[in-house]
């Protein structure tokens, strides 16, 4: 019945921010016929099996600064990492713990990038600051500059009150459709080790179309769905 009302509502009063920035930013949305509603399409986020929002913006990428860099590169899959703040206290170690197996993704023919909602000047002071001192010096993926909050906002992860994001992951395919998404409170770092998986486990489907078991690591058995009583029958 809420959402009734909702949709009911004259268009003059759907004006929200969210339904203004999108419809400012010129972003196209997935017509899935649910949600064909026009006043309703200004407030959709980004959601699994659906197209990525694209943005460029300005990004620090190799120590440098780089004007209207593109979150989604479709020859590669994008591991996109949005985290709250620059020069606080659990995200250098999720920066520099991304980082410094870089190769691994790229193995899977991945990048990742990570946004926050602060400047390109404030990302490139981080990354010249040590390690030691709660910096990420080496950093080797690239740093965006949200500081419009519109990507944020977009996959759903900004908190409007703070004017910071979430600890959202999101991987998106050479397709640019979001493939998997996790959403963590501000306190709760992330795993390599499990984006790693979750990387593996969506090329694998993508490569051979066999789906992957609860747990699932590259090397282990998977399901081929037509036979899938050969996988039960030697698993159980």
């Amino acid at each position: 019945m809420l959402l009734g009302r909702f949709l009911a509502t004259p268009a003059r009063r759907m004006v929200t921010p969210i339904a203004a920035a999108a419809v400012g930013s010129g972003r196209s949305f997935a017509t899935t016929p649910a949600l064909l509603n026009l006043r309703y399409e200004g407030l959709r986020i980004a959601s699994v099996k659906e197209p990525a929002p694209e943005h460029t913006a300005a990004a620090v990428v190799n120590g440098q600064i780089q004007e209207n860099f593109a979150l989604i590169d479709p020859a590669h899959y994008t591991v996109l990492l949005f985290y709250p703040l620059d020069f606080t206290f659990v995200c250098p170690t999720e920066l520099t713990a991304f980082s410094d197996r870089s190769d691994e993704f790229a193995k899977l023919g991945a990048k990742v990038v990570a946004v926050s909602v602060d400047s390109a000047y404030s990302h490139l002071a981080w990354t010249k600051q040590p390690r030691k001192e709660g910096g990420i010096a080496g950093m080797k993926i690239p740093l965006v500059a949200d500081l419009t909050k519109d990507i944020s906002r977009s996959y759903g992860v900004l908190l409007e009150d703070e004017g910071i994001a979430l600890r959202g992951l999101f991987i998106i395919d050479k397709k640019k459709v979001v493939r998997t998404l996790q959403v963590t409170d501000l306190s709760v770092g992330r795993s390599v080790d499990e984006t790693l998986r979750l990387l593996s486990a969506v090329k694998e489907f993508d490569d051979t179309g066999c789906v992957t078991p609860c747990g699932w690591t590259r090397g282990q058995k998977t399901i081929l769905v037509e036979k899938a009583a050969e996988y039960f029958s030697t698993s159980a």
